[in-house]
C-alpha cells in the first residue's frame, strides 16, 4: 500500500476544495468583524449635514432642528431686531466675536450670519452645556432693557439675538455658529459649507 502511485488529479481536487472551503470560512468570519467597525446608519445620520426648509420661518420667529444630536436654532430676525444688535455692544463679553472658533470666518461680522436676517446657532450654552430658552421679544419678562435673545435658566447666562454673551453671565464665550450654507433661497444646509467644513 505504501508503494501505490499517488493520484495527482485527486490530490489537486482535494487541495482546491480545501482552499475554497477555507477561504469561504475566512470570509464568513471577516464580514461581521469588518462590518462592526463601520459606522452604523444612525451614527452616519448623527454627523451628516442636515437640510432645513426655511421658507416657513416668519420674521421674528424661530425653528429648532437637530444636527449631531444638538439643537440648532434658525431665527428670522426682523429689521428692528437687527437694529438692536449694535445698541448693546458695551454690555457684551465679546461683541466683536474675537473667539474665532465660535463661528466660521464667513460669519465673523456684526450679525454673525451669512444673510443678516437669518441667524443659525447651536442651542447649547457655552457654560455647562444646558439649552437656553428663547426670549426673542422685548415684552418686559426679562427686564425693561432686554433686547431679545436667549436665557439659560440653569445658571443665568444671557445671550443676544446674535448669540453673543452678556457681561456677568457664567458662560465665558458666545454661542456656536455651525458651518452652514444656503442651497437656495428656501433651503439651508447645516453641517457643511462651501469650504467643505463639517
Amino acid at each position: 500500500m505504501a508503494n501505490q502511485p499517488v493520484d495527482q488529479g485527486k490530490r489537486r481536487f482535494l487541495v482546491a476544495a480545501t482552499t475554497v472551503v477555507g477561504g469561504t470560512a475566512a470570509a464568513a468570519v471577516a464580514v461581521p468583524f469588518v462590518s462592526s467597525m463601520m459606522p452604523s446608519e444612525r451614527a452616519k445620520a448623527a454627523g451628516a449635514p442636515v437640510q432645513i426648509d426655511i421658507s416657513k420661518v416668519e420674521p421674528g420667529a424661530m425653528v429648532t432642528e437637530e444636527w449631531r444630536g444638538k439643537p440648532v436654532w434658525i431665527i428670522n430676525r426682523t429689521p428692528e431686531m437687527l437694529a438692536n444688535l449694535a445698541a448693546h455692544d458695551d454690555k457684551l463679553t465679546d461683541p466683536k466675536c474675537t473667539v474665532v472658533t465660535q463661528q466660521p470666518t464667513y460669519c465673523n461680522n456684526p450679525s454673525r450670519s451669512i444673510k443678516p436676517n437669518l441667524m443659525v446657532l447651536v442651542g447649547i450654552c457655552t457654560h455647562l452645556g444646558c439649552s437656553p430658552s428663547p426670549k426673542l421679544q422685548t415684552n418686559g419678562d426679562m427686564g425693561a432693557d432686554w433686547p431679545g435673545g436667549f436665557f439659560c435658566p440653569c445658571h443665568g447666562s444671557k445671550f443676544d439675538l446674535a448669540g453673543r454673551v452678556f457681561n456677568g453671565s457664567p458662560a465665558p464665550i458666545n454661542l456656536v455658529v455651525p458651518p452652514h450654507k444656503y442651497l437656495s433661497d428656501t433651503m439651508l444646509l447645516v453641517g457643511e459649507d462651501d469650504k467643505g467644513a463639517a
